[in-house]
């Protein structure tokens, strides 16, 4: 599901509204939300629903390729967080914030995980080695006490732990 936030009649948040009841009735559909701008609570709604979501700005939307790209991530059941709302995000941190174990290179790693990058994508991004950027991901997913189950996808929980750490 691909939909902006504002939608008509009202313009308000009907694609917000219409995504919340798709995903209740068919938990396993991937969507896709876009917005004018950035609006923290909206993003952190439709993102904590889980695997296959994301949010991007309309702005961000100016490379086909990319773009497709980004859909395709979504709908294998990966996720997309848009820079600006990662940015937003770190900046509205709390004192008490719970990645304060987490090293720069890991909250690095963590913040283009929230962008919905893949293990090989963060590691062309910071030009590193994949095993170097999974050591990263296997840290920071010990340090944020994250333990292996068969029902919670790790990657998803430390980017939820990430974005909710504001």
């Amino acid at each position: 599901m691909l939909v902006d936030i504002r939608m008509p009649p009202t313009h308000s948040t009907e694609g917000l509204d219409a995504a919340r009841a798709i995903r209740a009735e068919f938990p396993q559909t991937a969507i896709l939300v876009l917005s004018a701008h950035v609006e923290l609570e909206h993003a952190m709604d439709i993102l904590a629903s889980g695997r296959r979501s994301g949010y991007l700005l309309k702005s961000r939307v100016t490379d086909v390729e990319e773009f497709v790209e980004t859909l395709e991530r979504v709908v294998k059941g990966g996720s997309a967080v848009d820079p600006a709302l990662v940015q937003e995000l770190v900046a509205a941190r709390h004192v008490d914030d719970p990645l304060d174990v987490l090293t720069t290179r890991e909250r690095e790693v963590l913040a283009l995980m929230a962008e919905g990058r893949s293990n090989a994508g963060i590691a062309k991004q910071l030009w590193v080695t994949e095993g170097t950027v999974e050591k990263h991901v296997h840290s920071i997913l010990n340090k944020l006490r994250l333990p292996e189950a068969r029902e919670d996808h790790r990657r998803v929980l430390a980017v939820i732990a990430f974005l909710g750490a504001r």
